[in-house]
Formats: structure tokens, C-alpha cells, sequence
């Protein structure tokens, strides 16, 4: 860029017409993302005197613009208004109070002055103190106040993290940051999902990754219930200005149930404050909630806003495989050994929560060793009742047919149908002879179930499947893994 080339002559008047010419240059020298996050918002409001004043949204907006911008956009004023051109800001204060007419200060381009306490003003800075003279609300017994806790549980890492569809954007994510924190577009990065998915595990994980990796960063963990204590705390004490410095010391924050700050709205301040700061210093901050950002009702928007430029990653409820490899590595973790047809059967009846299958694999030891007995199908039925009601209920045929259904990729009316294409004709023997094998019902009964065949038709099926066991070994290996599937359901 040569700052020599003056675009517009010394006397133009229209600011508007200066800011466009302005991007059209920055656009040039920035990527797509950075201008559509940092410059699309600022509007032009006054050019007097050869300067450009534009209003940006908020004082942090300002100081970023100020701390990763300021050659561009020197630069791109004195190529547009020439070398006696310059830049102003006016920012918009958030005041609550003021809605109507939102309060603006002005400031000059490349200077930082801190903004004195106003009753207009209501995002103020926070000046900085001495780290050694601030308290710590984490201190660790005979080490220096400086030093913090992390909060961390030295189990709960990446290596025991199961990955699978329900958290493979979540935990991959998480490990990018842990290797390099502060410094990816992930930041924030919202992880939100039900209860006990593996929300608390994640964040625990990306904590314990970055201290093995970076050393020298300040890693803390907390949850939002105690953020809000200690908060509450200080307030009474009249160290509110304390709590945020504290916070805003730390180089990783791992925040844990954000959802529960929509009940505290003071917490959201101080949290807001310690956000702008952290963020502005290239600071990583994890956060997890129960619900995504958009459905955060009593969140102040200005913290959904900032929610909103970084990553959000949905933990699911884990699918059959997932919970079946945690189940694995549980047991392994605990020395035990338990046959296939139990692991199983506890992935299949407990499908939403992993607390429920860390408690089922503790109570599986515990009555093992406690009874002498070996773990097998019925000692995890018995155990099984303390945690899943559902998994004791009759198998219905109508259960049998959806199962063999999904299995073999046929479509429900097309197994009730008359079709004699040979995968029908297959799915409905198949499903027949299971019905007669794992359910109560009579060969009428079963019969009725498939638009109204006779018990005949029942009897030939089941030996036709018995017969192509015999003779057809794909054939019986098929079979064989939809009858481990209904006989799992069926305990």
C-alpha cells in the first residue's frame, strides 16, 4: 500500500463515502472472516478537521480494533484522506438504563485511556492490580497466593474419552485447543448437550491435555454454581473488583453449566467483564451448558453475543458402539472381565446417561465380589433394576419385527405385505421364527401379526429357517447376530 496515493482530495466531506473507500481497501488485506466480524459493524459519523470518526459497538471492540489493526487502518486513512489524515472512534456504551439515547464516549485512534467511572458509562475496564496482593479464592496449602489450583481431576483425560458420532466435533475441537489455547478460532467454544453426556469429562480433559502440553499456562476449572458463590461472597465483602482481577490472571478457563447464570444476573457482569478482558488477551475460554446459546432466556445479550463468535459443539446421547467401547474401557480400567453377552446387554437398555453405565459396571464388581459369583446375564439383570425400569418389559412381536426391519433394511409395510420377493419372504421367515423363540405368543397369535397368516404358514417358516442354519453358514451368522440382538432386548 503507498500511503503517498490520496484517493479522495483533502476537502471531502462525506464520511460515509470515506469509510466505503476504506474497506474496499481493507478487504483487500484482510480475510473474509476478520472483516465481516470487525469492520462490517463500524459506521462513519463525522469527518471534520481530516478525521474520520467512526462508532464501533463497545470498548472492547475498540481495544481490538487498537491492538491487531491499528497499521491497516492508519495506513488505509492517509492513502484515502492523505498523510494529514486521521482516525477517531465514538463508542456506544451498554447502559442498560439508557436504552433509548445508549450513551458514547470519543476517543483518538492508537491511545488507550482508561475510562474514568461515569454514571453513563456502565462497561467500564478494570485496572489491573499487583497479582501478588490479589486473593485467591483457590489456593493450594503451602504454596505462594500467585499459584492456582486448577481444579482438574488427573483421571479425567482424552485417552479415556470415548470418541464417537455423538461427540467426535466436541473432542476433536477440544484437543485443537489444548494444544494450542488462546490462539484457534475456537475460542469461545460453547459445548452444550443433556445431563451426563460427557460435558464435565470434555472440559476436565482439554484442561489436563493443556497443562501436559503448556506448562506455563494458568488452567482453571470451575463450575457456574461455584463462580456464582464466590462471587456472592466477595460482593459481601466489598472485593467484587478482587474476584474479576483474579479471574482475568488465568490463561485456560474451563467453565462448567453456564445455563445456571441466567439466574444470576450480577454473576453475568462480573463474568462479562472477565470475557472482554481474557478474550482481548488472547486468553482460551470453555464453557458448557445444558441447553445451546439461543436457548439461554435470561442471559444478557451481550454475553450471547460474544457466545456466538466462537464454536458451538452438541454433545448427543452416545449411540450402541460408543457406549459398548465405554463399557470395555471401564471394565478394563477396573480389572474385571465380563462376557460379551452382558456388555451387550447393558449397552443396549442404558442409552442416555454414562453415569448410569460408570454405576452399573461399579455395582457388577462390587456384587461379584461381595457374593463370590461370576458376572453373567443374570447377576447384571439384577443390577440392572436399580438403574433401568424400562428394560424389563415383555418383548412384543411388533418389537421383533422393527428390530429385523433395521437389520436387514426392509421396510415395515413391506413385511405385513404379500410381497414374494425373496428379502421380504426372508425378513418375514426370520422374523416369524424369532417371535415363536423369544415371546409368549401362540402360532396363531403370530400369524395374526403378519396380515392374518395361519399357524401353517408360522410352522413352515420356522422350519425354513432352521433349515438354511444347517446348510447356509452366512446365512446362520446373519441370523445369529439379530438373535443376540433380540435376546438382549428380551431380558
Amino acid at each position: 500500500m503507498n500511503e503517498g496515493t490520496t484517493i479522495l482530495q483533502n476537502n471531502a466531506s462525506d464520511p460515509v463515502t470515506v469509510w466505503e473507500r476504506c474497506l474496499a481497501i481493507i478487504k483487500d488485506n484482510v480475510n473474509w472472516r476478520a472483516y465481516q466480524t470487525w469492520f462490517e459493524p463500524i459506521t462513519a459519523v463525522d469527518l471534520s478537521k481530516n478525521i474520520l470518526t467512526i462508532q464501533v459497538p463497545s470498548q472492547f471492540f475498540y481495544e481490538w480494533l487498537e491492538e491487531h489493526y491499528v497499521e491497516l487502518l492508519g495506513k488505509t486513512i492517509k492513502r484515502v484522506l492523505g498523510r494529514e489524515g486521521g482516525l477517531a472512534y465514538r463508542i456506544q456504551m451498554e447502559n442498560p438504563n439508557r436504552r433509548d439515547n445508549p450513551a458514547t464516549m470519543q476517543l483518538p485512534a492508537s491511545k488507550h485511556p482508561k475510562v474514568q467511572k461515569d454514571s453513563n458509562f456502565v462497561n467500564m475496564d478494570y485496572v489491573m492490580e499487583d497479582p501478588m496482593k490479589i486473593k485467591n479464592p483457590f489456593v493450594i496449602p503451602g504454596m505462594k497466593r500467585v499459584q492456582i489450583d486448577p481444579q482438574l481431576n488427573v483421571n479425567l483425560t482424552f485417552d479415556n474419552y470415548i470418541e464417537g458420532e455423538c461427540n467426535r466435533l466436541a473432542r476433536t475441537a477440544g484437543l485443537h485447543i489444548a494444544q494450542k489455547p488462546g490462539t484457534t478460532s475456537f475460542n469461545p467454544m460453547m459445548v452444550f448437550g443433556g445431563t451426563s453426556c460427557g460435558k464435565t469429562h470434555l472440559l476436565q480433559a482439554i484442561g489436563n491435555e493443556t497443562k501436559r502440553l503448556n506448562a506455563n499456562k494458568t488452567v482453571l476449572y470451575v463450575s457456574a454454581e461455584k463462580f456464582i458463590n464466590q462471587f456472592i461472597e466477595h460482593s459481601k465483602n466489598g472485593e467484587v473488583n478482587n474476584f474479576i482481577h483474579f479471574y482475568q490472571l488465568i490463561d485456560v478457563l474451563l467453565i462448567d453449566d453456564i445455563h445456571l447464570f441466567v439466574t444470576a444476573p450480577k454473576s453475568q457482569d462480573a463474568f462479562f467483564a472477565i470475557f472482554n478482558h481474557l478474550q482481548q488477551n488472547g486468553k482460551q475460554i470453555v464453557l458448557t451448558s445444558d441447553t445451546p446459546p439461543k436457548d439461554l432466556d435470561g442471559m444478557q445479550e451481550r454475553l450471547l453475543s460474544r457466545f456466538r463468535w466462537g464454536l458451538h459443539a452438541e454433545i448427543t446421547a452416545p449411540d450402541f458402539d460408543t457406549r459398548r467401547a465405554i463399557l470395555e474401557m471401564k471394565m478394563h480400567n477396573e480389572g474385571l472381565v465380563i462376557p460379551e453377552e452382558v456388555i451387550h446387554y447393558v449397552a443396549y437398555n442404558v442409552q442416555n446417561n454414562i453415569r448410569d453405565l460408570e454405576g452399573i459396571v461399579i455395582s457388577l464388581f462390587a456384587q461379584a465380589t461381595l457374593n463370590k459369583k461370576e458376572i453373567d446375564l443374570e447377576l447384571a439383570k439384577k443390577v440392572m433394576k436399580n438403574f433401568v425400569k424400562s428394560s424389563f418389559t415383555e418383548l412384543k412381536i411388533e418389537d421383533i419385527q422393527h428390530m429385523v426391519c433395521d437389520f436387514y433394511g426392509v421396510g415395515y409395510d413391506a413385511l405385513l405385505s404379500t410381497s414374494r420377493k425373496r428379502e421380504i419372504v426372508q425378513a418375514r421367515q426370520i422374523t416369524m421364527y424369532l417371535a415363536k423363540k423369544f415371546t409368549k405368543n401362540s402360532l396363531k397369535s403370530i400369524g395374526e401379526h403378519f396380515a392374518g397368516k395361519d399357524h401353517t404358514t408360522v410352522i413352515h417358516s420356522c422350519q425354513t429357517v432352521e433349515n438354511l442354519m444347517d446348510t447356509d453358514g452366512e446365512y446362520r451368522e446373519k441370523l445369529e447376530e439379530i438373535m443376540q440382538k433380540v435376546q438382549i432386548a428380551s431380558i
